[in-house]
């Protein structure tokens, strides 16, 4: 029978995680008298015995807090961990060392709650024999098992409002505003902020865009009478050149790409290009930090129930899910690995391009 469970948060911090902590504490213990250890800054904590018996008082309060009292970390894979032996870095597999260590809390099952990188270690672990479930988070929306992950509503309500405040600016000096937005290599938030926000042109990873069309729209515009527009460009769009913008590399991270940059780089081709002047607003990690919305906080906490139901079935493997409007799960050996993409010919381009917006195809 399980009696003690663990919880983690890794990768990057989004809103909606310290939601779906509290859901998982306080199910566990309120419903089926568990006892809940949370390990800190990801799979460091698990590495490291870097642990937190959590109680209903530590989860309360938590429903409108951002980021996540357990903190994470998106650079330590335990199986390619970074050490530091007599002043040299090495990265050696710690998996054994975390397996040892679960042995000795007694730990039953491990609830991993993280995105694609969290979850392709937690899928690594169940293959030793860690029973565990998984909980999809990130403000990309990229995992291709989930029809949203919580977060993303968030970051979106925050780019929209970005490009809100834009306008205003926009207008006054009737510059070319654009917005660099997170989602690697995918447009959601870009694409949905966009559509939200009233953007006139919306640039993502998987239209790639030509520089010279994007020019043409925003003179269109001007020729209209409009002597300003707005565009939201995703930091992983790309040109039809089929090159990306990378702002640095971190050799100890598991996804040593940085993308940023991309902003710039177009606002100075437009300008060239048209003579308007540009102007550029990354939002960055605003889109991480925050109370989350509504949405977030709800789906967070469904997704935190839903775990905890799947321990008490012994379901273990699994990753909890949304299709459609009902929380189901998946193997987490089929969430991972495959990104969930805009589809170039999908509904919400579709919507898009009827309203007018450029996509620089």
């Amino acid at each position: 029978m399980v009696k003690r469970i663990g919880v983690l948060t890794g990768g990057g911090d989004c809103p909606g995680l310290n939601p779906a902590l509290r859901a998982v504490v306080k199910t566990a213990i309120v419903k089926y008298g568990y006892e809940v250890i949370g390990f800190k800054d990801g799979y460091r904590g698990l590495v490291e015995n870097n642990f937190v018996k959590l109680e209903l008082d530590d989860v309360s309060g938590l429903l409108d807090r951002g980021g996540t009292i357990l903190g994470t970390s998106n650079k330590d894979n335990p199986f390619k961990y970074r050490t530091e032996i007599d002043g040299n870095i090495e990265y050696k597999d710690m998996s054994k060392r975390v397996l040892e260590n679960l042995d000795m809390f007694g730990i039953d099952c491990m609830v991993f709650i993280g995105g694609d990188g969290t979850l392709t270690s937690a899928r690594d672990f169940m293959r030793m024999g860690v029973k565990g479930v998984g909980v999809p988070k990130t403000i990309d929306n990229d995992l291709s098992a989930t029809d949203s992950t919580f977060g993303f509503m968030t970051a979106v309500y925050t780019a929209t409002e970005a490009i809100d405040k834009l306008h205003s600016t926009a207008e006054s000096h009737h510059r070319v505003m654009i917005l660099e937005v997170m989602g690697r290599y995918a447009g959601w938030i870009a694409l949905e902020s966009g559509i939200s926000g009233g953007a006139d042109v919306v640039l993502i990873p998987e239209i790639p865009y030509d520089i010279n069309k994007v020019a043409q729209k925003v003179m269109e515009r001007k020729n209209r009478g409009k002597s300003f527009s707005i565009i939201v460009v995703a930091e992983g769009a790309k040109s039809v050149q089929g090159d990306v913008v990378i702002s640095k590399v971190i050799k100890d991270s598991p996804d040593p790409i940085r993308l940023g940059g991309v902003g710039n780089r177009i606002a100075e081709e437009i300008e060239k290009l048209t003579g308007i002047e540009s102007r550029v607003t990354v939002l960055g990690h605003l889109q991480r930090g925050g109370a989350p919305v509504p949405y977030d906080r709800i789906l967070s906490t469904r997704f935190g129930v839903h775990a905890v139901e799947l321990i008490n079935q012994e379901r273990f493997g699994m990753m909890v899910s949304l299709k459609g409007n009902s929380i189901s799960e998946v193997p987490v050996e089929e969430a991972v690995g495959t990104l969930k993409t805009v589809d170039p010919n999908g509904e919400l381009v579709t919507i898009a391009k009827s309203l007018g917006v450029g996509f620089g195809d």
